[in-house]
């Protein structure tokens, strides 16, 4: 019984002899080109080409890279292993084990990441918040992704998060996102000449994307009358330039309007920010 089960396991290699290493080193030289072209080429081109095909062409990148390794890996291991329907579930099932006990929390980023390429709750150019990380997703590999936020920080985040965590995705894939710029003003002013004036202080910001609308919420608090400017600016990039542009001009606007601007006491919870 021994000697049958050695002789199951030593067939589950190829004879040495017959193992092409050439072939092997050919196949991981071609997979290591295609992603480090991916990785220059699709960014490179993205940042000089049309706005509009910017998101298409970053986004591709993690999509190549997974489908490179798949590819590349499914060409080595015929040449390694003996593959048959026996073989197959014996190596799985000794590779689970093994990725159960020794790589848990790598093997949950991993599968993460896998479930992120597809179903995508972020993709390289989009801006996430996970946690209390914001930023835009510069780049998305198996275990993790990788967040630049508005410091210039580059945040690491490993998928698994996705299991946890709510993700925030400002912009979804769209070439813009929102902005919203809150302003608080004493009670007892005319709102709706505030609310006209801040739809032109949007309307005239040298960011402002054209297409897409300006809104204007107004909502009654115990302390102010609250101002809710929201817009969206061409490049989702400027978006922190638009909104200073628009608190600033918006501040001027009502001031002109002959209004008193109010801070909103520090135990309201209001976001205010881009996104």
């Amino acid at each position: 019984m021994g000697d049958i089960s050695k002789e199951r396991a030593s067939k589950l290699l190829n004879d040495f002899q017959d193992i092409n290493f050439v072939s092997i080193l050919l196949i991981i030289a071609i997979a290591w080109l295609v992603i480090h072209l991916s990785r220059r080429v699709l960014p490179y081109l993205a940042e000089r080409g049309p706005s509009q095909f910017r998101l298409y062409l970053i986004g591709a990148v993690p999509v190549i890279r997974l489908l490179t390794l798949t590819v590349a890996i499914l060409w080595i291991i015929p040449i390694i292993f003996n593959i048959t329907m026996q073989n197959f579930l014996v190596i799985a099932g000794a590779a689970s084990v093994a990725i159960g006990f020794a790589f848990k929390d790598l093997a949950s980023s991993v599968i993460a990441g896998v479930v992120a390429v597809f179903e995508r709750p972020y993709r390289p150019g989009d801006w996430v918040r996970i946690d209390k990380d914001y930023g835009e997703v510069v780049s998305v590999g198996l275990r993790s992704l990788q967040l630049r936020t508005p410091a210039d920080d580059i945040v690491t985040v490993p998928h698994d998060r996705i299991w946890e965590e709510n993700i925030v995705n400002s912009n979804d894939g769209a070439h813009t996102l929102m902005c919203v710029a809150d302003f608080y003003v004493a009670p007892g002013n005319d709102a709706a000449r505030l609310r006209a004036g801040l739809q032109r202080v949007a309307a005239t910001s040298a960011y402002l994307h054209y297409d897409r609308p300006i809104l204007v919420i107004v909502t009654e608090k115990p302390f102010a009358t609250h101002f809710k400017l929201k817009a969206y600016p061409f490049d989702m990039r400027d978006q922190f330039q638009f909104l200073s542009d628009l608190t600033v001009r918006g501040q001027i606007a009502i001031a002109a309007a002959g209004a008193r601007p109010i801070s909103a006491p520090v135990s309201i919870d209001e976001e205010g920010t881009a996104g």
